[in-house]
């Protein structure tokens, strides 16, 4: 392992406050170039490293590993103000968050240490979960084979958000010929440097929405894995944790922040917007029709970070405190958050035009970006199975399932 470099070292934020404040302020930089990053795909690199240098990306740290650790409803509104700003960026550090947290599970001292002091330095972690061409995505083809001491790692993945701009590449393998009571295989988490030799990452993306996430292809080749930079995954989920609701909270907050970002710009265009002539006032804020939607979308927003707020106190909670009964409830609030946030977001962005008229449908204006974004996103888990999940806990008190697939 490597000493981190003493130029790299990031802002140290000392309190929650001070985490919300900076986030702010980042929301602000960040919407004023997202429109124009959005129309020709220019990835945020100067963004990402502001994001890096701020402090923020060491919010989760425990302080023994001398973070704030702090809770998870600041961590939801960090995110849900970034993504006002720019739902790509706000996408971007999900999987750090998410694979700091595997480590205050499974980590062994020796790699808290190590890997918090990363995150603190400003060391940015991302993903390489997802797999195409398998029977379902909980299938990894992705594999991690002992090799006297160390491990080699063969495999490919796709949606590897934030992959391009990041330190360290988190890849989830199976362990070669090893599996479960059930059969399932055992997986772990592997840390790569970004510069591991044998790890390719190509710039691949090309959704619709989210555009500047560089949600590419990372290609593993060969790769020689030491022990230490290999985290058990599979027994993760054998046990009570909070590991998946705060997952799905930060994809919660990001769905929240556009619909806030969507109303927030109605409101522009309806002070620009002329009144249908039918409605016979001189303003398009007069119009009772527009004001009606305005309303409902309102309504809709605050209906989404109001249970947003109150999820992410249901986290922290449960992470104080972790039972099967306190978990559960954390991962029904966090999946009622997250259908109700999927859900304004949506609404919000569709809004957006009807209440801004035709010329909101201008490609100069880039409109379509929050629509988009919402739409890209929303579709990452889907909220069907949450209202599902949900259903049955409210009817039989059934227990939602445990998985990785965050």
């Amino acid at each position: 392992m490597t000493a981190v470099d003493i130029q790299e070292i990031a802002h140290r934020i000392t309190s929650e406050d001070e985490a919300l404040s900076v986030a702010s302020q980042l929301s602000d930089e960040f919407a004023a170039g997202a429109g124009v990053r959005d129309a020709q795909r220019l990835l945020p690199h100067d963004e990402v490293r502001t994001l890096a240098q701020s402090g923020l990306l060491g919010l989760s740290v425990p302080k023994e590993f001398g973070g704030i650790d702090a809770s998870t409803e600041t961590l939801a509104e960090v995110f849900r103000l970034l993504a006002e700003g720019d739902p790509s960026i706000a996408q971007i550090p999900h999987s750090h968050f998410t694979f700091l947290e595997a480590l205050r599970y499974q980590g062994s001292n020796e790699q808290k240490q190590f890997f918090y002091a990363e995150a603190l330095s400003g060391k940015q972690f991302a993903n390489a979960q997802s797999e195409r061409g398998n029977k379902t995505i909980d299938i990894d083809g992705t594999t991690l084979t002992p090799d006297w001491e160390d491990f080699v790692l063969e495999g490919r993945k796709f949606y590897c958000t934030g992959a391009l701009f990041a330190d360290w590449i988190v890849v989830r393998a199976a362990n070669a010929d090893q599996f479960t009571e059930t059969g399932a295989q055992v997986k772990s988490a592997v840390y790569l440097p970004r510069n591991t030799p044998g790890l390719s990452i190509v710039d691949d993306w090309d959704g619709m929405g989210q555009k500047t996430t560089a949600s590419g292809t990372v290609t593993l080749e060969s790769v020689s894995v030491p022990r230490f930079n290999v985290v058990p995954f599979t027994s993760l989920f054998t046990h009570p944790t909070t590991y998946g609701a705060q997952a799905q909270i930060l994809h919660a907050a990001i769905d929240t922040g556009i619909a806030s970002a969507a109303l927030r710009e109605s409101v522009k265009l309806a002070a620009k917007a002329r009144p249908f002539f039918e409605a016979k006032v001189d303003t398009a804020v007069e119009d009772p029709l527009l004001v009606q939607l305005a309303g409902e979308a309102t309504i809709e927003v605050r209906a989404a970070r109001s249970l947003l707020a109150e999820a992410a106190r249901s986290i922290d909670v449960a992470r104080r405190n972790p039972t099967e009964d306190s978990t559960a409830r954390a991962s029904i609030d966090a999946a009622t958050a997250k259908v109700v946030g999927a859900r304004a977001s949506l609404a919000a962005t569709s809004t957006l035009f009807e209440i801004g008229g035709t010329r909101s449908a201008g490609e100069s204006a880039n409109l379509s970006r929050f629509w988009r974004d919402a739409r890209t996103h929303t579709l990452h888990d889907p909220t069907r199975w949450k209202v599902q999940h949900i259903g049955r806990w409210t009817l039989s008190g059934t227990i939602p399932p445990r998985h990785g697939l965050l």
